[in-house]
């Protein structure tokens, strides 16, 4: 049993009951779910429907395969091996199992599909019986019953995980029915990883192929986690979840101490998911999020970078945190003196104190006048940070595991160039959203900008975040102060998505921090990957 490597995803359990209000078919909404989910998940898929479809059926069903690179085959009871036979031609001879999702309620075609030997797996219709059917003659399961569609990723998770077959356990949990190998018949060396993100940032992982359902050469099955189906169930039997908690963050209450801590309330679903990690310490975290709490708050990200002053390192340049102040109300008497004794000359920029994970956490400012504060809007509390020169270019380092990437990137102008652009408004500050808008120096050449960058010193720096953050992927902006040669790390982030990195580099390392995690092994000092 080489587990699931091709997909057919039946018309009854993709189309829509009756027509919408136009008269036209539509998908099922957990339709749309599933299509999207396996199409970058390494598994052969097709859609399939009967010759009596109607032609707007089989257009909208055609035109769905087209958009997710799937195929269509045109499936007959009466004539199963030749559909059998297109299948295994289009697809070639894989290793594994094909399997057949279809409505319960088609039992001619079901029975056709066993007996074939095929997988079947049956979304079951209102009012049929709720027993589960399995064959204990055979290696595999005969036929497997769901209730929702969206129960698909995690049962085909389930039998890709399997290696040795020794014997099938069903589980009924609660009202949905998920089934789960025995333990001896798991490869004990395969791990299975859910993850929880939005869906655009799910995305651009996925489409570069990081999110497999089938075993990885390290041995890891992604599965998607969702909130239409409880957690706790989901989670029967993956050994970690990555997730990007940030993304379901409802608010942030900054603390008015810098003693205490933020409060941060998540969504129902993300709080669903801490209860059940507290009770299964078996299933890890990536990473915990206590862990990933300071990259929430921009105050406490500068204090730690304040302890890149004690960090040795035999280089003659220095890394550090850019200066910087909270500030809770910009009309504050005496904010001139605290700016000055903070190290801050003008121009600023000042940045919301939260980090992410709220609307209004990349609404930021370049400041050219003092008296500019007290009108200015930027969410409070904020931080005051100070303004680097640094040719016009940013460094962006990304920490994998064990492993280092990095990107060179366009930047904001020297201050002297954005004052004079500036000028032309009266000086007024500069607004910007850092995710949408930010002033970039578009004229700078990059061709030599390599040599200017210290990878000794960034790399004993990431080494050091490391330690301190406990975080397994994370990256940091660096910039270069023309004046002085110091390494300015500006801003640090969780889980970024590396896309400058090279796929078939980034990925596999992606992959080896995750089994790492996982496995509990210490990894060693990061390294730099040029």
């Amino acid at each position: 049993m080489y587990g699931v490597k091709g997909i057919v995803l039946d018309a009854s359990i993709l189309l829509k009951s009756g027509d919408d209000e136009n008269g036209s078919p539509s998908l099922r909404p957990d339709a749309d779910y599933v299509l999207r989910k396996l199409r970058y998940s390494n598994i052969f898929t097709g859609i399939s429907y009967g010759p009596d479809l109607s032609a707007p059926k089989v257009r909208l069903l055609q035109e769905s395969a087209r958009l997710y690179s799937y195929n269509c085959f045109v499936f007959r009871p009466s004539a199963i091996d030749s559909f059998i036979s297109e299948v295994s031609l289009e697809w070639g001879d894989i290793t594994g199992s094909y399997m057949h999702v279809v409505s319960s309620y088609k039992d001619e075609e079901i029975a056709q599909m066993i007996s074939s030997g095929w997988l079947i797996t049956a979304l079951r219709s209102p009012g049929k019986a709720s027993d589960v059917e399995y064959s204990t003659g055979t290696e595999n399961p005969s036929k497997i019953f769901i209730n929702k569609l969206e129960e698909l990723p995690l049962t085909i998770c389930h039998l890709n995980k399997k290696k040795l077959v020794g014997s099938v356990t069903i589980n009924v949990l609660k009202d949905s029915l998920f089934y789960a190998m025995g333990k001896q018949a798991m490869g004990k060396d395969v791990k299975t990883v859910g993850y929880l993100m939005k869906p655009s940032r799910e995305e651009d992982f996925a489409k570069r192929g990081a999110f497999p359902l089938k075993p990885t050469p390290n041995g890891l099955i992604f599965v998607p986690l969702t909130y239409e189906l409880p957690i706790s169930q989901q989670l029967q039997e993956i050994d970690g979840v990555l997730h990007k908690a940030t993304d379901d963050i409802i608010t942030v209450e900054m603390s008015s101490s810098s003693d205490s801590e933020n409060k941060v309330t998540f969504t129902a679903g993300m709080q669903e998911l801490q209860r059940y990690i507290g009770c299964h310490l078996d299933c890890r975290l990536i990473d915990p999020f206590t862990n990933i709490y300071p990259v929430l708050d921009r105050l406490k990200i500068q204090q730690i970078l304040g302890g890149l002053e004690n960090l040795n390192s035999k280089s003659c340049s220095k890394i550090r945190g850019p200066h910087f102040l909270k500030v809770v109300d910009f009309r504050e008497p005496k904010l001139e003196d605290k700016l000055a004794d903070a190290k801050l000359s003008l121009p600023n920029i000042v940045k919301p104190q939260v980090a992410c994970g709220v609307a209004d956490a990349h609404s930021m400012a370049i400041v050219f006048k003092e008296d500019s504060y007290k009108d200015l809007n930027v969410p409070l509390p904020a931080i005051v940070q100070e303004y680097v020169d640094h040719s016009s270019t940013m460094f962006k380092f990304y920490v994998v595991g064990k492993k280092m990437f990095f990107a060179i990137k366009k930047s904001t102008p020297n201050a002297d160039t954005l004052i004079k652009l500036a000028e032309e408004k009266q000086l007024k500050p500069l607004l910007f959203d850092s995710l949408k808008s930010l002033p970039v120096d578009t004229l700078k050449s990059q061709n030599e900008d390599n040599t200017q960058i210290d990878h000794e010193l960034v790399t004993d720096a990431a080494n050091w975040l490391r330690r301190v953050l406990d975080l397994t992927i994370f990256g940091f902006d660096v910039v270069i102060q023309e004046s002085t040669g110091d390494h300015v790390i500006v801003d640090v982030n969780y889980l970024p998505s590396f896309k400058e990195v090279p796929d078939e580099v980034a990925i596999p390392k992606f992959w080896e921090a995750i089994k790492e995690k996982l496995t509990g092994k210490q990894s060693t000092e990061a390294a730099i990957l040029l």
